[in-house]
């Protein structure tokens, strides 16, 4: 949920000019004008030494604890909130969506500035003033943010941020890189450039990628002492290996130590077996013992002991992340009730507090939505929401509301309504969903048949398969079975089922295929759409829909993944360019084992002659070269001809390669196992019915209750639409199903452990609702604290 934490032009425009009109007389009151009339419990920080009428520190206080609510939804740290007037206005521009948009789009010039600079795609070159031209401002860009940024957290604070640390210093060498690049007019040795991901990584829209990033740096101590283990036994096994085959004249992979280790390396992939074995196996079948043993020990024991760990970890973490994230959020939660309590109820925030709040953090929401999102954290009843029922402000916020009397039927006392209802009964029809099943199965009959006819050439086999006849009827079918099903539900809760929009989104690339094929016969790509309806039949079986859903909670997992690979992609593409660019393989590898594959002749080539073409003359190339490595089938081959042109040395950088992609597909492999076993435990231990109540709830209320609350105004007025007087509303919230909600199911009892425990820590009596015993609302005895006892969590605050 994407929010804007806004504040009103006008009164920050007031507070800057009185700030600069007080600093101008030289003014030290820092408790701020009439502080003695004020009803507040605790003062923002942002309106220190500032004199402000009783609204406008109210204002202040919202947005404060608006921008607290933001860092704990944003996992930020909260050291480096702002802390003074002077401070807001670079922290507000550094917050912007617009400037976050910018930022992200800086960051990936950058990297797409790799397309142009020497190597360069041949399509894309561009001369040396123009890329180093665009470098200069783009990092001029991220310089701006990273200067504002420091504007509030301050140079002490930097160096406990260490990725603002980093991007810092990495900043500065791109800086003088670029202009060194600009008075030379020439590119030099820049290996650097494979940095530059560290600033897309830190952008806004990046932040899966960096929780996926953390995720991959705490996992790395149990994979380090798995690859410690693992490269133990390659270097043992390297070792008896030399000695057992370095006498096999035609064994030229046990012919040095180096020699020995390298081929029991890449046999680890088992991209060279059972090459490497053959030679010496011909001279005795007992030494298919030596390779046997080896990859039994390293492949199928300590590589799967090795995902084993990971996966125990990275469950592990899983569970601390969701402890940290709660905690930090509740965290923040507690900063916002301190700025929204007033001095007559110092234990609840009241509803024209929350709406103040909400003005600031999520202005989006209209008042119907602020005053059921009150009344459902308000639990106790008591007119206010005590701090343990504010803790749980974030649940709320991805509630949407519609009446009760909402939910009847959309064709409701409507033209349509005929028509819906004959829809409805279609649908709920008993044999329906058998009907439509069966015309899938008869679409696919109907494909592998054509597939079967004879066609005169392509073009005829394509329109035959996707634009005949039978296609255009089946289209139809599945077209009326959409209508219908919308017309019985209406469109957003048709949309609301992940199938449906599966089933709409392929019948119309099948159709917009069939258009496609008729008006252009040769484009072929579009016959794999109609294909895609038969996917339907494997909602029919269980462990299918399991698979399905497991991927549904995946994807935003798998998207950061995707972002990382690609990132590592890029940062290996770099450095590959920058040490290989200038190697031609074509016949450079004479009298090696890798003589054949790099053969070429102008006139002739064979199938092997072609592995010239995986090299990285380019980012592009790069890129295919890399994902080649990646899947590990004859990589040595690329490697080994690398080490006959530029130095056996250059064998280590393919190397680490593999480990960083084994690495990384390693924790990725573990992710979708956790996944899938999250799912399983969920579905064994929660109903239907469970599920119904955990992703709805249910409000009701009044206008008289709306009255009680203290609801007035312009809430009020928007109030008095939905809540007819004298008669009680139900209202429904419901929120989606992601894997957070789901997250809060499982670990219940756990969550309940984080809390009490984070209450002990603080010495503190566990938080509990208020009783109608003890009304927040009453004017209580407020003794003065000892200033000198008097504890601040940051300057600014009266607690």
């Amino acid at each position: 949920m994407t929010k804007l934490v806004s504040f009103p032009d006008k009164l920050y425009d007031s507070i800057k000019d009185r700030w600069y009109k007080l600093k101008s007389y030289n003014r030290t009151d820092t408790d701020g004008g009439g502080d003695a009339t004020l009803d507040m419990g605790s003062r923002s920080s942002l309106h220190t030494g500032l004199q402000m009428s009783e609204d406008e520190h109210w204002e202040m206080n919202y947005h404060e604890a608006a921008i607290y609510l933001e860092e704990g939804l944003n996992n930020e740290k909260f050291d480096s909130h702002p802390s003074s007037p002077e401070e807001l206005p670079a922290y507000l521009r550094v917050h912007n969506p617009w400037y976050h948009g910018l930022d992200l789009l800086a960051s990936l010039v950058l990297i797409l500035l790799a397309f142009t600079e020497d190597p360069a795609v041949p399509a894309f070159e561009l001369p040396v003033w123009a890329h180093g031209t665009i470098e200069l401002l783009a990092l001029s860009v991220i310089g701006i943010e990273l200067h504002l940024k420091l504007k509030w957290i301050g140079w002490g604070t930097i160096f406990k941020h260490k990725r603002t640390m980093l991007k810092g210093i990495t900043l500065l060498i791109m800086v003088l890189e670029a202009v060194v690049v600009l008075c030379r007019q020439s590119s030099h040795f820049r290996v650097t450039r494979a940095l530059r991901p560290i600033f897309l990584v830190d952008t806004r829209h990046c932040g899966g990628v960096r929780r996926f990033i953390r995720q991959i740096l705490q996992s790395l101590p149990p994979i380090i002492d798995m690859l410690g283990l693992l490269m133990f036994f390659v270097a043992t096994y390297s070792l008896l290996g030399y000695y057992l085959f370095t006498e096999h004249v035609d064994n030229g992979h046990f012919q040095t130590i180096s020699d020995s280790f390298v081929s029991m390396f890449v046999l680890l992939t088992t991209a060279n077996f059972p090459d490497v074995m053959m030679p010496s196996y011909a001279k005795s079948k007992w030494y298919a013992l030596f390779f046997i043993l080896y990859i039994i020990t390293v492949l199928y024991v300590l590589m799967n002991l090795m995902l084993a760990v990971v996966y125990e970890t990275f469950t592990r973490i899983e569970r601390d992340k969701c402890r940290a994230l709660l905690l930090h959020r509740r965290g923040a939660a507690r900063r916002a009730f301190r700025l929204l309590v007033s001095r007559r109820a110092p234990r609840a925030v009241r509803l024209r507090h929350f709406a103040g709040l909400l003005r600031h953090y999520a202005p989006h929401y209209g008042g119907l939505d602020v005053y059921l999102m009150f009344k459902q954290l308000s639990r106790s009843g008591g007119g206010g929401l005590s701090r343990a029922e504010f803790a749980n402000v974030y649940e709320v916020f991805a509630l949407r509301w519609a009446a009760q009397a909402a939910r009847a039927p959309w064709y409701s006392a409507s033209p349509l309504e005929p028509l819906g209802r004959a829809a409805a009964v279609a649908v709920r029809w008993r044999y329906f969903e058998h009907l439509v099943y069966a015309i899938i199965i008869g679409n696919g009959v109907s494909m592998i048949l054509r597939v079967f006819e004879a066609a005169g050439d392509l073009q005829d086999s394509a329109r035959l398969l996707c634009a005949s006849w039978d296609t255009w009827l089946f289209l139809i079918l599945f077209l009326l079975e959409a209508a219908l099903r919308i017309m019985a539900s209406g469109l957003s809760a048709y949309l609301e089922s992940g199938w449906n929009v599966f089933d709409l989104s392929v019948t119309l690339l099948a159709l917009l295929g069939a258009v496609m094929l008729t008006i252009a016969p040769k484009l072929f790509i579009v016959v794999m759409f109609r294909p895609l309806r038969l996917m339907r039949l494997y909602k029919l079986k269980k462990r299918y829909r399991d698979v399905f859903g497991t991927l549904v909670l995946l994807s935003p997992l798998m998207s950061s993944a995707g972002c990382v690979m690609l990132v590592m992609y890029y940062f290996f593409a770099i450095i590959g360019m920058e040490l290989f660019a200038g190697y031609d393989l074509r016949n450079c590898c004479i009298n090696t084992t890798v003589e054949d594959f790099y053969k070429y002749s102008e006139n002739s080539s064979t199938p092997l002659g072609y592995y010239y073409l995986n090299n990285f003359e380019n980012i592009l190339t790069s890129g295919v070269s890399l994902f080649e490595l990646t899947v590990v089938n004859n990589w040595f081959i690329l490697m080994n001809a690398y080490a006959t042109v530029a130095g056996q040395f250059s064998r280590i950088y393919f190397m680490v390669f593999y480990l960083f992609t084994m690495v990384v597909l390693t924790i990725v492999v573990a992710s979708v196992l956790e996944a899938f076993r999250f799912r399983i435990q969920y579905k064994r231990s929660t109903t239907k019915r469970d599920e119904e109540k955990l992703l709805h709830e249910e409000v009701h209320t009044s206008w008289e209750e709306a009255q009680r609350l203290g609801a007035s105004g312009d809430l009020a007025e928007e109030l008095r639409a939905h809540l007819p007087p004298g008669m009680q509303v139900t209202f429904i919230g419901t929120r989606p199903r992601t894997k957070e909600v789901l997250q809060r199911r499982m670990y219940q009892a756990d969550i309940q452990k984080w809390l009490a425990e984070e209450d002990d820590s603080e010495d503190a009596p566990p938080s509990t609702t208020v009783t109608s015993s003890e009304d927040p609302l009453s004017p209580p005895i407020i003794q003065q604290p000892d200033s000198e006892n008097n504890h601040q969590i940051r300057t600014g605050y009266q607690l």
